[in-house]
């Protein structure tokens, strides 16, 4: 599967995964969220997007194992393009994507028709 993880860049940003190699993404409040990570398995690609001034995706990672509890490790992959939230919410094809509908939650799945031109690839 194929997720959107947001993270405030000032707590966690794209370019602090890159540094540190892996981290365990935990602190998901939301219980929607929660039951989302929960799901995630080793391999499934995750795309990372900023919250706060930035509001865009601005990377890949991937699960290195399967979530355990309220947590989930991950690995970066590569950066990408920044794809704002003006872009996406503009893109007739996000308009029932639940960062558009739904913007508080934290983690969610993408479904694979999304996730090119989630990246930027129209």
């Amino acid at each position: 599967m194929k997720w959107l993880f947001k993270t405030e860049p000032t707590d966690y940003s794209f370019e602090r995964l890159v540094k540190d190699k892996k981290t365990v993404w935990t602190g998901v409040k939301n219980a929607l969220a929660l039951q989302h990570l929960r799901k995630v398995k080793k391999g499934d690609e995750i795309a990372i997007y900023h919250t706060g001034g930035e509001k865009s995706v601005v990377g890949i990672a991937r699960a290195t194992a399967d979530a355990k509890g309220d947590a989930v490790q991950i690995a970066p992959v590569r950066a990408v393009a920044p794809v704002s939230l003006v872009a996406i919410k503009a893109d007739p094809r996000f308009k029932e994507f639940p960062l558009v509908t739904f913007g508080r939650l934290s983690v969610m799945p993408v479904p694979d028709e999304l996730w090119g031109p989630l990246l930027g690839n129209r």
